[in-house]
């Protein structure tokens, strides 16, 4: 057994028993490893202390609980292994910097810590091979767009720190909250039917230390609307990360963080760079989609 495999193993114990009373001797008994060796070996490969990825793997998990008002704050605190309302206020505003009365009074998109896949990071798959692993089936390609596309929404400023690693970070998840005014207003974009809908980062004119997020629909050539942004997306050759996941949540959460990791590795282990941006493409109707694309720009390492 890989050494991944073997922590893999506990990541996936930990998912089945999240509201227990998880001990760190059955955890490295799981992943046949010592208990000194085991929570080395997991720091490493997963970034955090066992004790703090359980905590963060809680607090993602509690989110929905507290978008529903009949639940009790105390109900849901117990259910995931929480001892009092205390000790779950002070994990909550830690993680979140909020308190979870506050996150219910106004529930803002939040930033959530993912399982780790960690084959995603031990296994090179070839152009136009699919590769699935734990719900999420990716396929990477090369395309050429021989013509721009053309797109009209809204945009965010987004401070870097706050968002990076991609489902690693805490705190509120801005793009997500670009893409919910974006819902909110994008019956007035003259849009064209049945069209694409785009999520990317770029600098823009944003400061230092933030990037600029824009969530648009796609649009003919020519159509402005003084409310609305614009961007543009060029004319050029392309890495294609097509992935698709069981639903539109997972799909645009933790499939979407796992296919910009893996874009990254792969085009790192191509000897290749990437340029400027990498938008996010969703097909069809964005409430019922399951497959969406990240074109990746990219050069040769020099």
């Amino acid at each position: 057994m890989h050494a991944w495999e073997a922590i893999q193993k506990s990541l996936d114990y930990i998912e089945d028993h999240i509201a227990e009373d998880i001990k760190i001797e059955i955890l490295a008994e799981t992943a046949a490893l010592s208990l000194f060796y085991y929570q080395r070996l997991f720091s490493r490969l997963v970034k955090k202390p066992v004790r703090e990825y359980i905590k963060l793997r809680r607090m993602a998990l509690v989110l929905e609980g507290l978008q529903n008002k009949n639940n009790r704050i105390l109900d849901i605190a117990l259910e995931y292994g929480f001892g009092s309302h205390e000790t779950f206020t002070r994990a909550f505003k830690e993680v979140y910097g909020m308190t979870p009365e506050k996150y219910r009074e106004n529930p803002v998109s939040l930033n959530q810590f993912d399982k780790p896949d960690l084959m995603l990071g031990y296994t090179l798959i070839d152009e136009g091979v699919p590769l699935i692993s734990d719900g999420l089936v990716l396929e990477i390609n090369r395309r050429l767009l021989q013509e721009p596309i053309r797109f009209m929404g809204l945009i965010g400023y987004v401070p870097i720190a706050g968002q990076l690693p991609v489902g690693e970070s805490t705190g509120v998840d801005i793009p997500g909250e670009v893409w919910s005014r974006f819902h909110q207003e994008k019956d007035r974009i003259a849009r064209i039917p049945n069209g694409r809908e785009v999520g990317v980062a770029y600098m823009g004119d944003a400061l230092d230390g933030c990037f600029t997020y824009f969530a648009g629909a796609e649009v003919l050539p020519g159509i402005t609307d003084v409310y609305f942004k614009t961007w543009q997306l060029p004319a050029r050759e392309y890495i294609v990360c097509g992935f698709e996941a069981e639903n539109f949540q997972e799909l645009v959460t933790v499939a979407l963080n796992k296919a910009i990791k893996y874009s990254g590795l792969w085009i790192e282990k191509h000897n290749l760079v990437m340029d400027m941006f990498a938008p996010e493409l969703y097909y069809g109707s964005t409430a019922e989609t399951t497959y969406m694309e990240l074109l990746i720009p990219f050069m040769n390492k020099q």
